[in-house]
């Protein structure tokens, strides 16, 4: 028996195994365990890899529809929601810059602002990309950065992200600051926007943005520091991507000018993306123009494109060649993968074992919460983490009789990160080539980092934040 045989029989066996030893006092709903033993699964195949990445994606529809863990509808929703379309329309807008040769041109253009110096390249990803997601949706964010920082490793050489540490450590980058990013303001996710929606129902006031920011600066800067520090830290000293800044702003200088095709392709994307990063403008009068119909929109008008001849640029039987499907394939099954912990009850069964100890509201509850909240967040999305566990932290918290407000904040932390498994927006990178199991070696490491780190600071802060809160 070779080893990928081993591998692919592994997967399932790892599933029955979590389904019989899981204990049925806390998880008595055969749904529950069965929903968490997919998860193992799935995630067990994407780090050996045994079968392609979408393949895995597909698990959950077809052992649902064997065992029935939740509505079938809610588990296939995922495969057509609205971030896929935006990823969709990302993924064909992206395709006519290699028609015309936009992204050659794109990437000189970082490269001789930036220069390539891998260590330098990383600070620049990172602070653009958290300073997005400070005020963008993160799905939004990494799905138009991923691509852009793709098209500058393969004007470098990188074609093949997967096998190349450098051109890894890149996309490892952005979704590490997409998700710390996040945390800074209320706009920076729905899972935020669900945290505020709680601490105005307790407080039975108004929520001024202002007010999370203010508190959740020292997070930030701890957040910044350390997750910079530990990337820099695996970044080999001196490490470039070819050349230096004044060599890529020659290349750049040296690049014709551009053509009429390119031009379209170009304003196509800063389109999409700019109506997109500026929703809130015109939300009131346009409620139904969401990002992902922005991008659809404009991945339409890409295939009526001409050259000056009249021929189209982009054909369809050409393009679904170079569309980047698996990208869209993993984040479905991600979704998909919490939709049965959600659906089947076992992220209920998790939080009822949780009100179930015996906490005092100290450091230990910091701790469990910040646990729970990362770990949650990297089976399923952000979002559902906050539905789920907001209730049960605010139930536990007025149960020991203490201010709920301060332990909101706790759980919006981990609500925020998660960096082990390619589920969320952590499959966008996955999708471009970023391995599964690189990003669980060093998301270990990182994990652990993050849960002592705010953890600690969240139990210093607790005094500092119900000051400031009312109930």
């Amino acid at each position: 028996m070779n080893s990928r045989t081993i591998k692919t029989l592994l997967g399932p066996v790892l599933c029955a195994l979590v389904y019989f030893l899981l204990p049925k006092s806390i998880f008595a709903e055969p749904g529950a365990r069965l929903a968490i033993g997919t998860v193992v699964w799935m995630a067990f195949w994407w780090i050996t890899a045994p079968v392609e990445y979408a393949v895995t994606a597909f698990l959950p529809i077809g052992l649902n529809a064997l065992f029935g863990m939740t509505e079938m509808q809610a588990v296939i929703g995922n495969y057509a929601s609205e971030t896929i379309l935006l990823l969709l329309g990302a993924s064909v807008l992206t395709v006519s810059w290699g028609e015309v040769g936009l992204d050659k041109r794109i990437a000189a253009g970082f490269l001789s602002l930036v220069g390539g110096n891998l260590r330098t390249q990383l600070i620049f990803w990172f602070i653009l990309s958290a300073s997005l997601s400070a005020i963008l949706p993160n799905a939004v964010v990494c799905a138009t950065i991923t691509p852009i920082a793709v098209s500058m490793l393969n004007y470098v050489g990188e074609k093949n992200i997967g096998e190349s540490k450098t051109a890894s450590l890149v996309l490892l980058t952005i979704v590490y600051a997409t998700g710390v990013g996040g945390l800074a303001s209320p706009l920076g996710g729905a899972m935020n926007l669900v945290a505020v929606d709680y601490i105005e129902k307790v407080t039975g006031q108004e929520y001024m943005y202002t007010s999370w920011v203010v508190r959740f600066l020292p997070i930030m800067i701890v957040l910044i520091i350390s997750n910079l520090a530990y990337l820099l830290l695996v970044c080999k000293k001196g490490t470039t991507l070819g050349g230096s800044k004044e060599y890529f702003k020659k290349q750049f200088e040296a690049l014709p000018k551009m053509t009429r095709e390119e031009k379209w392709s170009f304003v196509l994307f800063a389109a999409a993306t700019i109506m997109s990063f500026t929703r809130q403008f015109y939300q009131s009068f346009l409620p139904g123009l969401k990002p992902a119909y922005v991008f659809i929109i404009c991945a339409i008008v890409a295939f009526f494109i001409t050259h000056k001849d009249g021929t189209r640029l982009m054909m369809w039987k050409n393009a679904e060649k170079k569309i980047v499907w698996e990208l869209m394939y993993v984040f479905a099954g991600g979704l998909a993968a919490g939709t049965l912990i959600n659906g089947s009850g076992a992220a209920e069964a998790i939080g009822k074992a949780m009100a179930a100890s015996d906490m005092d509201g100290g450091f230990m509850t910091v701790f469990a919460i910040v646990t729970l909240t990362v770990l949650l967040s990297d089976v399923t999305s952000n979002t559902a983490t906050a539905a789920v566990s907001l209730p049960i932290v605010v139930s536990i918290i007025q149960g020991i009789g203490k201010n709920p407000i301060p332990y909101i904040y706790i759980a919006a932390i981990g609500i925020n990160l998660s960096y082990l498994l390619p589920t969320s927006i952590r499959a966008i990178p996955v999708g471009y080539g970023l391995k599964p199991k690189y990003m669980l070696k060093h998301g270990i490491p990182v994990t652990i980092m993050v849960i002592i780190l705010m953890s600690v600071l969240g139990w210093i802060l607790l005094k500092y934040w119900a000051a400031f809160s009312t109930v």
